[in-house]
């Protein structure tokens, strides 16, 4: 148990809690809230942590006093209650060993995802739509916020692409894991032959830029342009012209937003969002494969995907970077993602270790 502990790092944990709860009593600490809140969500962040394992313990506990009791007693009943709590600690475990696997300057940001439907025309359009709807079903399990801000409509169905925010700890920790591009093969319900047609959409992961980072952006290199919202979001969102799209004219970066009920609600989120990408080229262009942040850059098409997900001849979702698969696609296209983002960050822990053992 003292391993596991060292492990999930509880002991630091628990250090830097009580550091932070020390500051939060000091004198004057109130005098700034919006810093004071930040400290009490670093607060909070590193306790449940702390809970989390302690629950683990716990669990662990109480098996091993039912065990001992089955025993003295000879009780065989106990046996399927005992199957049942291993089955509860090992979810419980590989939740805190995914966690501990966050260690990422950005890790503990919320994310913002873009969709965009690649080879496919209008199967390609629906695969993004799918996909958007798989990230909403995993992000809902795990109580995180999740908000569309920008969306184009495809033509005939699905979506071009999307932009979203998912907002809760270690939202981008978890799903770097999805950059990439991601492969549909499946028979076509457009297709009237019932052929099976191939599909791609790319996935881009940015961390959201709080505002302890600062980024430096001139007025006069932005042009600003409002127009008339074309997807979801509501009756309001269609009767003015409240969306904004910004773009960067010295980068050529351009983000947007419709969905918030007002001008200025849209030009703020669209500004967060361009403040992340610009923070993304900054580091690009420091560190040339820095992984948490950039990814390789592939056309979306054959050759290219991270991830195949296989509706026919048979079933299968498989990510190419750890060989990892599952059988059950449906599974996975409700949000079952949690294996997938465990083998990727186990992975990259595994490269670095090597990485480090070969420097020394």
């Amino acid at each position: 148990m003292r391993k596991w502990g060292i492990h999930f790092n509880v002991p630091e944990l628990m250090n830097e809690a009580e550091e932070l709860e020390q500051t939060a009593s000091e004198e004057g600490f109130w005098d700034d809230p919006e810093a004071s809140q930040k400290v009490l969500q670093k607060i909070k962040l590193k306790r449940d942590k702390i809970d989390g394992y302690m629950e683990l313990v716990s669990m662990i506990s109480d098996l091993l006093t039912l065990n001992e009791l089955g025993i003295e007693e000879d009780d065989e009943s106990v046996a399927d209650e005992i199957g049942d709590g291993l089955e509860k600690v090992r979810r419980k475990y590989e939740e805190l060993r995914m966690a501990a696997l966050l260690t990422g300057r950005y890790d503990k940001n919320n994310a913002i995802i873009t969709m965009h439907a690649g080879a496919g025309g209008t199967e390609a359009q629906d695969w993004v739509e799918m996909l958007l709807r798989m990230y909403t079903r995993w992000a809902e399990g795990k109580g995180y916020g999740v908000k569309i801000v920008s969306i184009l409509p495809g033509d005939e169905a699905g979506i071009k692409s999307v932009t979203v925010s998912v907002t809760g700890p270690d939202a981008y920790g978890y799903l770097k894991s999805e950059k990439g591009v991601h492969r549909l093969v499946r028979i076509s319900p457009f297709d009237a032959s019932g052929r099976r047609h191939t599909s791609f959409a790319s996935i881009d992961v940015m961390p959201e830029i709080d505002e302890e980072i600062h980024i430096e952006i001139d007025p006069d290199d932005l042009r600003i342009d409002t127009y008339r919202s074309s997807g979801a979001g509501g009756q309001h969102v269609n009767k003015t012209d409240s969306a904004i799209r910004i773009t960067h004219l010295p980068t050529g970066i351009v983000t947007s937003c419709q969905t918030e009920r007002s001008q200025f609600q849209n030009k703020e989120y669209a500004m967060k969002v361009l403040k992340s990408k610009l923070f993304e080229l900054k580091e690009r262009e420091k560190k040339e494969e820095l992984d948490n942040i950039q990814g390789i850059q592939m056309d979306i098409a054959w050759g290219s995907q991270i991830r195949s997900y296989v509706f026919c001849p048979y079933t299968m979702v498989k990510d190419h970077r750890t060989n990892y698969e599952v059988g059950n696609v449906n599974g996975v296209m409700d949000g079952d993602l949690d294996g997938f983002i465990n083998a990727f960050l186990s992975s990259r822990e595994h490269r670095d270790a090597m990485d480090d053992q070969g420097s020394k």
